[in-house]
């Protein structure tokens, strides 16, 4: 284990183009991700770009994404925006799907998924653009109503995650907010939950199978914490004003992104 460590340590060389690139890339994703989720649509690219071959960059970016997600989640925590009750059971039943959905992506053709996503994306768009905003109290509904829907929402797209993943914390905002009419503020803290759950699981995965440029990873979770920082905190002091933009990028980055691997 210690040599794989200090494999992963520097697995490649490391310029100072790539860290300014890590760096820039990984704070603006981070802040995304802080705000309304779906981070992941920036990030990734962004190792890419640096230099990094795939799966290095996929774990890579585990690494600095779980550290600033983990500062994301403490806010919302401190600030007491989580329902712990839907929470802990949105958490394993996300794990259970996404390693479905892995298993799935295995087994078919990923461009099926990213198809549909072109006949979905433009629907999840009209929705939010003809909502006037987001709930910022805690709608009317049975308790039992509402945690189906909330860990029926957690199981399925734990799946996409698991299948394809951008996105995924833009798709449970949306369904956590209009659907199980959970406030705003409360939905985004136990997103950050699920997606600080399924993102540890990834990179433990990444990090056995050697997988992480460690000393790059630690140096964009410095900007990821500082993205997330404020991209939470902005999105606690705001709410809807600044999440309803930030979502519509998400979908509209995501759109572009599944666009360009299909040409």
């Amino acid at each position: 284990m210690t040599e794989l460590i200090q494999q992963m340590l520097f697995p490649m060389p490391m310029t100072v183009q790539m860290v300014a690139i890590v760096i820039a890339g990984v704070f603006l994703a981070s802040f995304v991700d802080g705000v309304a989720g779906g981070g992941g649509i920036i990030s990734v690219p962004t190792y890419l770009i640096a230099g990094l071959p795939a799966h290095l960059a996929l774990g890579t970016n585990k690494l600095s994404s779980c550290i600033g997600t983990s500062v994301s989640a403490g806010r919302f925590i401190k600030g007491g925006f989580v329902d712990w009750k839907l929470g802990v059971p949105s958490i394993l039943l996300a794990l259970a799907g996404a390693h479905l959905g892995t298993r799935l992506q295995l087994a078919l053709d990923e461009r099926y998924l990213k198809w549909l996503l072109l006949v979905v994306l433009p629907i999840v768009a009209v929705v939010v653009l003809r909502q006037r905003t987001f709930p910022e109290e805690r709608g009317e509904m049975p308790e039992t109503r509402r945690a189906a829907i909330v860990l029926a929402a957690s199981l399925i797209v734990g799946a996409y995650d698991g299948f394809y993943g951008p996105g995924t914390g833009t798709f449970l905002i949306l369904i956590y907010c209009n659907f199980a009419k959970m406030d705003l503020r409360t939905a985004s803290g136990n997103v950050k939950l699920v997606n600080l759950a399924s993102n540890i699981g990834a990179l433990v995965t990444s990090f056995l199978s050697g997988k992480v440029f460690i000393v790059l990873g630690l140096i964009g979770a410095v900007a990821s914490i500082a993205g997330h920082y404020i991209g939470s905190g902005m999105a606690i002091k705001n709410g809807a004003k600044i999440v309803k933009p930030v979502i519509l990028v998400v979908l509209a980055l995501l759109a572009v992104k599944v666009i360009t691997e299909l040409v």
